[in-house]
């Protein structure tokens, strides 16, 4: 007889929850966040993303949106998104959008009201400025980037950066050091810019670093114009739920105007193209995340989360497959914490930014 099929695992489902009703059984936050981390983009998607967010009690969203979708993004999310300048990634000459291309960018999306400007300096940027044949192309210390960030203070407005991908990456896809450098390396280039660009910078994804708080605190010490968001929720809840709850609200007690609430949500209308599904599966995806990021600052939970992280596999497969899933831990943090991560310290850099 043979062996039954067994269905394939959700990633953005894997415990088969009622994302909807579990909206309602967290309840509105105690403030409206403000998600500062998004890629927005394709108004089917984003129709589907305002009713997540409506649920998840998200009142405003910060959006990675490429230039052109400006318009239909707005016209969907109206006064409750805001817009980041980024560089044209799926243009056909990778140069000129790194490089000169990005300087009308940035203008451009100062023209249509973004205040903060994102430069992606994650170690895999390397593959693309040597295929673009000029190495130091998207080096935060390289000639190009030093023009953009100039010009973005210029026109007086913040900035925000990848710096830092996970332990994970830099145990297996980075081993080549002579290529991608070392993970302390990375923030060499960038510590000189938070010196040298005296404005608000966010450093997304928890400023690539949530495994090791101690490092966090010192970097946040070191400079006071740094902030920190919570994007990458994949990452976020494996590492964070790692730490006791000591440590994490002690960090977030110690910085509270300096933490913000990020989830890296990823909306595009070319996912719904996929299969009859896909509506659901969207919806899903987008409200994983949101659920997920709520229950571990919220709640004491402790059990799997229910998204499927691949980077436990590709560092010990032995242990893991490929649908497994870290342990989500709820550290049910105090509301004042809540109220300046979900909503304050946003709020306070964004009106800091209207001020340059």
């Amino acid at each position: 007889m043979s062996e039954p099929i067994r269905p394939a695992v959700a990633p953005a489902n894997r415990l088969r929850l009622q994302y909807a009703d579990e909206a309602a059984k967290l309840g509105p936050p105690p403030i409206g966040i403000i998600d500062v981390h998004t890629h927005l983009r394709g108004e089917s998607a984003i129709r589907i993303y305002r009713d997540v967010a409506r649920r998840f009690g998200i009142t405003q969203t910060w959006s990675m949106t490429p230039l052109e979708q400006i318009p239909q993004v707005r016209h969907v999310l109206a006064d409750t998104v805001r817009f980041i300048a980024q560089p044209d990634f799926r243009s056909d000459d990778l140069l000129h959008a790194m490089g000169d291309g990005f300087l009308s960018r940035i203008e451009a999306f100062h023209d249509q009201g973004a205040q903060l400007v994102k430069f992606w300096a994650a170690p895999r940027s390397r593959e693309l400025s040597q295929k673009a044949g000029v190495p130091d192309l998207m080096n935060l210390d390289g000639p190009q980037r030093r023009a953009q960030m100039e010009l973005a203070v210029e026109l007086g407005m913040g900035i925000m950066t990848h710096v830092g991908d996970p332990d994970t990456w830099f145990a297996t896809r980075y081993s080549d050091t002579s290529l991608y450098g070392t993970k302390a390396s990375q923030y060499e280039p960038f510590e000189t810019a938070l010196d040298t660009f005296d404005v608000p910078w966010i450093a997304a994804h928890f400023g690539g670093w949530p495994e090791d708080l101690a490092f966090l605190d010192e970097l946040l010490e070191r400079h006071r114009n740094l902030h920190l968001d919570t994007s990458a929720t994949k990452w976020m809840v494996r590492e964070l739920s790692r730490h006791s709850r000591e440590d994490l609200l002690h960090f977030l007690q110690r910085w509270p105007d300096r933490i913000l609430f990020g989830s890296d949500i990823v909306a595009q209308d070319e996912i719904l193209e996929t299969n009859d599904d896909a509506t659901q599966q969207i919806f899903d995806l987008y409200a994983s995340r949101y659920w997920a990021l709520r229950t571990l600052f919220e709640t004491d939970y402790d059990g799997p989360s229910p998204i499927v992280d691949p980077d436990l596999a590709m560092v010990d497969p032995l242990r893991h497959g490929a649908e497994d899933a870290p342990t989500l831990r709820g550290h049910h943090l105090p509301t004042d914490v809540l109220r300046r991560m979900y909503h304050g310290a946003a709020d306070r850099l964004m009106n800091r930014l209207c001020e340059l």
